[in-house]
């Protein structure tokens, strides 16, 4: 795949992009919807193509929801190593995607699943994004009780990201609930106490502390506006900056 002259341009060199798995269900809401991950895909092979080195976490929701709705499993262990399962499946079909679209891409796990994957390992992962290849990292942490929010931050400090940018289906944050509060008002930045202090579910705590300790940036945006990705990384403004 060519690089665009915008190269040189770029605010963030090094990213991790975060994705929901509800981001590819689309209105099926289970499984994943070939339109939204062609969607997804269209807009990161237009990202890649700016020269940004670029890592990414995808949940697993649109399979099977970690955490407390474990679908009658009442064990917790059980119920988020299913959901890590359901992170692997969909870093696997991302990867066919962009393959498609003429990069490289390499899918990294934290359980071993070497049939499918290579494992997460810090020097190979950092390897591969020297190499320009899109690196997918798979099953969060490999531990219970930690999110794919978590694992995100925990790789974007891993791998000397420059900031996390939070794909949502949303604008960006808003103070309360604006499906809930009609009256809600859109932040074009926020503080890392603020969000945490106000619950805004933007990302769980632990995440949001993790950044905030390390001083790692979170960008949070509107991933189904065509180009708003691509807006991100040349630094215009667009939706919120938590710092």
């Amino acid at each position: 795949m060519k690089v665009r002259k915008e190269r040189g341009s770029l605010k963030y060199g090094r990213v991790l992009l975060k994705l929901s798995g509800e981001a590819l269900a689309g209105d099926k809401k289970f499984g994943i919807e070939p339109q939204k991950l062609k969607w997804v895909a269209d807009q990161i092979a237009d990202a890649a193509s700016l020269g940004v080195k670029m890592a990414v976490v995808i949940g697993g929701g649109n399979f099977f929801r970690g955490g407390r709705e474990g679908g009658g499993i009442q064990d917790r262990v059980s119920v988020d190593y299913l959901g890590m399962l359901a992170t692997v499946m969909n870093s696997v079909a991302l990867q066919e995607s962009l393959v498609q679209h003429g990069l490289e891409v390499r899918v990294l796990s934290a359980i071993d699943v070497p049939q499918i994957c290579e494992p997460f390992i810090r020097p190979r992962a950092l390897m591969h994004l020297k190499k320009n290849r899109v690196v997918i990292l798979a099953a969060g942490t490999g531990n219970p009780f930690f999110s794919t929010d978590t694992a995100a931050a925990l790789r974007a400090l891993e791998l000397g990201c420059e900031v996390i940018l939070k794909a949502t289906k949303v604008k960006g944050v808003y103070d309360s609930d604006p499906e809930k509060n009609p009256g809600a008002k859109f932040c074009k930045e926020m503080s890392f106490t603020e969000a945490l202090s106000k619950d805004l579910k933007i990302m769980d705590a632990t995440a949001l502390s993790l950044c905030r300790d390390h001083d790692l940036p979170v960008l949070v945006f509107n991933l189904f506006v065509r180009g708003c990705l691509r807006q991100a990384l040349l630094g215009q403004k667009i939706g919120t900056l938590i710092q």
